[in-house]
């Protein structure tokens, strides 16, 4: 089985892994590319301990940059593994392959093999930088209270994000941007 999309570099993504409570877990994952697919979990995450219980989740590709900012940025719990918004979809295996300390987090790098995919929607693509800047702008605000990172950089970065949303985003990024300020503060 092969991936639905092609993947280089860090493709971002959201995964969707079944919690002890049978609902679905939406998060963000990075998808690193290579002869094996990789991808990490930083810490005692919702998608560590499912990653662990179930040894599966659902990587999707999703189209609506309000689904992303809820993923990555708030507890999102939906009914289905695979989002309405999702472009396309694979359920993965996944097995942890290297587990380091990194402060006073532990992260796990795991290989995922996709073992069912399917492509939802094909379009023809478009550059939004609104878009690309609600990602970046999620992937910062993660990352705000990380130790590792400067805060004060990443706030000067999330200031010029938002501006580019405000300028090229239509009603979609200026949701999720909204949403974003709404689940983290910076200044």
């Amino acid at each position: 089985m092969t991936w639905p999309v092609e993947l280089r570099g860090v493709t971002e993504s959201l995964v969707t892994t079944r919690g002890p409570n049978g609902k679905w877990n939406v998060a963000a994952l990075g998808l690193h590319a290579g002869s094996r697919v990789t991808a990490r979990t930083y810490g005692r995450t919702r998608t560590w301990r499912n990653f662990h219980e179930e040894g599966e989740g659902y990587v999707q590709f999703p189209t609506d940059p309000v689904d992303f900012v809820d993923g990555a940025l708030s507890v999102y719990e939906v009914g289905d593994p695979v989002l309405d918004s999702a472009g396309a979809w694979a359920r993965v295996e996944v097995e942890q392959m290297d587990s380091a300390e990194k402060g006073d987090i532990t992260v796990e790098t795991w290989t995922l093999t996709p073992v069912e995919s399917a492509v939802v929607a094909e379009s023809v693509p478009t550059i939004n930088r609104g878009f690309n800047a609600v990602i970046e702008a999620t992937v910062a605000a993660s990352r705000l209270d990380v130790p590792e990172y400067n805060t004060e950089t990443l706030s000067a970065r999330l200031d010029y994000l938002a501006d580019v949303v405000a300028a090229c985003g239509g009603p979609r990024e200026h949701e999720a941007l909204n949403r974003l300020q709404s689940y983290v503060s910076w200044e």
